[in-house]
């Protein structure tokens, strides 16, 4: 298994506090691999075996009609004397999971945790029994950092792997099938997207037109890193012979966001430094996703699927992330926490002088003294311009996740 070393730790430090731990993110990302993970950890430190429960909600050994069957269960392998870890996986198959988390959660002697494939886990009724009483661990699949640690004799270098890497995605399952056979990735993906679609999407929003929620989907998957709006995608639809509404396309989008499929990103004003409405941008979670999706096409623009991995890797650092935007600049994300802003620009290359050019110009022209960073494919030039940090990407997601980046 890969070690999947910050979300570990994250499970560690919140270890019998008085929280629900939920970890969410999409399907095949890594959620009951984690639990495995940290179970290992609790043995090692002295918990015993029977004090560990663990209920994948998607086995079908584990049928249960509504939460009351799932809580009785549970409740009968309890002894009042000792410390239990209760782990639920994908607890949302549960019809009113919420009552049977809640009534385990207010037990002195049990900590619990679940996951969760769609960001319905945490709205609703649960949200309103647990207000200030859960913690939720947002998973993503592996990072560059982690998908280079899977291959223990390197064989290529870097830039190959990073090249593999843009194309394959990060699905933690994907990285045996493309060490022993690379023709079966799309097969393994497909597994993957198909669950998402049905069991997350369709199914959840009674959606019956799969062949319109693809074409949104293919729409979405084609334009990342470039702003769109609902508008533009019903009349392109519908221009093609597929009508739709704005209306049926912003549900359509609202249940790829809740499924973890695609991120959001809103625009932010540089000068203002306040958010603007419309024409947001959006993200795949996974390359390897929008490659098994597109086909072909998924390899006609580079610069915008390493302009993706580089927004999930600023999550993956705790950022909120944004699409900058003044009067006559663009800058591909700000990047916020609690220390402040960050800007960055990411490019393919910058050898064109021209690009070069385009690129740091909208950097120098935020008018604040926040950090800037220019990250690249390129690994031969100059790393600072007047103040602007350039960075090669790959030395950027190998570095060990400090803030100053």
């Amino acid at each position: 298994m890969i070690e999947r070393s910050k979300y570990l730790e994250m499970l560690k430090r919140f270890k019998d506090k008085d929280l629900i731990k939920a970890v969410t993110g999409v399907r095949g990302c890594g959620k009951s691999t984690l639990f495995d993970l940290f179970i290992e950890y609790l043995k090692e430190i002295g918990i015993k075996n029977d004090q560990i429960i663990k209920i994948n909600l998607e086995d079908v050994d584990y049928s249960f009609n509504d939460y009351k069957e799932l809580y009785d269960y549970i409740n009968k392998q309890i002894d009042s004397k000792k410390q239990y870890y209760i782990f639920l996986d994908e607890v949302q198959n549960v019809p009113s999971f919420q009552k049977a988390v809640n009534s385990l959660y207010i037990k002195k002697n049990v900590d619990v945790y679940i996951t969760g494939s769609n960001a319905y886990l945490l709205s609703g009724e649960l949200a309103t029994l647990l207000s200030g009483r859960y913690v939720e661990i947002k998973m993503l699949p592996l990072s560059f950092k982690e998908y280079l640690s899977a291959f223990s004799n390197l064989d290529k270098s870097r830039y190959d792997y990073f090249l593999d890497y843009m194309k394959n995605g990060g699905m933690p399952g994907s990285i045996s099938i493309f060490k022993d056979n690379p023709n079966d990735l799309d097969t393994y993906l497909e597994g993957i997207f198909t669950s998402v679609i049905y069991k997350d999407i369709i199914t959840r929003n009674n959606i019956t037109d799969k062949m319109l929620l693809e074409s949104i989907l293919k729409f979405i998957f084609d334009s990342i890193g470039s702003p769109i709006s609902v508008k533009k995608i019903s009349d392109t639809l519908t221009s093609k012979g597929m009508a739709t509404s704005n209306h049926t396309v912003l549900n359509y989008i609202q249940a790829f966001i809740e499924s973890f499929l695609i991120y959001k990103a809103e625009r932010f004003d540089v000068k203002g430094k306040n958010l603007l409405a419309r024409d947001y941008k959006y993200y795949v979670v996974d390359p390897g996703l929008r490659s098994y999706l597109l086909g072909k096409k998924a390899n006609s623009d580079l610069g915008h699927i390493l302009e993706n991995i580089v927004y999930l890797e600023l999550l993956r650092r705790g950022y909120k992330v944004y699409v900058g935007k003044g009067d006559d600049l663009e800058i591909d994300f700000v990047a916020e926490n609690r220390d402040g802003l960050k800007y960055y620009q990411v490019a393919l290359s910058v050898r064109d002088e021209k690009i070069l050019e385009r690129e740091i110009k909208s950097l120098q022209k935020t008018g604040d003294y926040y950090p800037k960073f220019l990250i690249t494919l390129n690994m031969d030039l100059e790393t600072d311009y007047n103040g602007i940090t350039k960075i090669n990407v790959i030395d950027w997601l190998l570095e060990n996740n400090n803030v100053n980046n």
